[in-house]
């Protein structure tokens, strides 16, 4: 039983495909139509929701409660962006990847600067780079008279091969990537031991300001790609069409298995962990929830398996053995 807990401590990530399978079974019980066609569906929503994940989990693995809350209203902008420098001709669509990676590379080198130069909390750094993009965006949505979409961007966004969406091929391509970078190079080496603890780290020769600044830099790039790719996927863009990314990327993080205390993070679980969210977001729309509704439940969930995380980590620390001559 021991190994057991071992291992599913160690794959944490077990625990968000289980709940996966669980749900799609009840789904599939209960409407009598949720098959693996109407899962693909689900795949698309959690694909998208994957890219933004995937870099609010390399935040929060840097540790000291960092969080990227700007990803909002970078994919917002840049989902505007795209529409108005591409003009929905493939031929300026090389412009406009380089306006969206231009905008992703901005932000995340301002929340670098002032979450890792400046000492400000991540949570306000972040925040308030995002109310300055709101501004931004809404200067953008008087340009974007009309919505004219580059063909070669919809079938990226919207194709789909074999029946498969290329959307979910892009998701679990980058899940792998990161699963690479966290498992089997320097740089994800050095991002867990900082999120361990920087001081220790930097004490150890680890750079911790440049491991924190990758992390913020690729979050926000992400975030900007995704913006790209929905605003075709959807035909258009909207003021508040990142909003609903802002708890849910946070709530796949902490559904896969990452540790919201930093230092341990998992790509597969953060990919599963998107799948679980969206699936509980589709049951709520059959129950006919209000979408404020769904939003206390989401936020409630998330809260949940915070506090079951935080009741882990003090017990392990009540459990790890004390130094000689100190009493508890």
């Amino acid at each position: 039983m021991t190994a057991l807990m071992e291992r599913l401590e160690r794959h944490r990530w077990i625990w968000s495909a289980l709940g996966v399978l669980l749900l799609w079974a009840v789904l599939s019980i209960t409407t009598g139509r949720f098959s693996l066609h109407s899962l693909s569906g689900v795949a698309v929503s959690a694909s998208f929701l994957t890219l933004v994940a995937l870099g609010q989990m390399l935040v929060v693995t840097t540790g000291r409660g960092n969080i990227d809350l700007s990803i909002a209203s970078v994919l917002t902008l840049s989902a505007y962006a795209s529409i108005v420098v591409a003009a929905g001709s493939d031929a300026r669509l090389p412009l406009a990847l380089a306006a969206v990676l231009g905008i992703g590379l901005v932000t995340g080198l301002a929340n670098a600067l002032l979450v890792v130069v400046l000492r400000i909390p991540a949570i306000i750094a972040t925040l308030a780079t995002g109310y300055i993009l709101a501004t931004a965006t809404l200067i953008a949505n008087r340009w974007a008279a009309g919505f004219s979409m580059s063909p070669f961007l919809k079938t990226l966004a919207a194709g789909r091969v074999e029946g498969v969406p290329l959307m979910l091929v892009i998701a679990l391509v980058a899940v792998a990537l990161a699963g690479l970078l966290l498992g089997r190079t320097v740089y994800g080496r050095r991002l867990s031991a900082v999120g361990q603890n920087e001081r220790a780290a930097a004490l150890a020769g680890i750079r911790t300001g440049r491991v924190v600044t990758g992390a913020f830099l690729a979050s926000a790039l992400l975030a900007a790609l995704t913006g790209m790719l929905l605003g075709a996927y959807v035909g258009g863009a909207f003021l508040e069409m990142g909003q609903p990314y802002l708890l849910q990327s946070l709530g796949a993080v902490v559904l896969g298995g990452s540790l919201i205390f930093g230092g341990s993070s998992t790509a597969l679980g953060t990919l599963c962990g998107s799948f679980l969210l969206i699936l509980i977001v589709t049951t709520m729309q059959i129950a006919g929830l209000p979408a404020g509704t769904q939003d206390i439940v989401q936020g409630l969930v998330v809260i949940a398996v915070l506090a079951l995380a935080g009741g882990r980590a003090v017990r392990r620390r009540r459990a790890a053995p004390k130094p000689e001559g100190v009493t508890p």
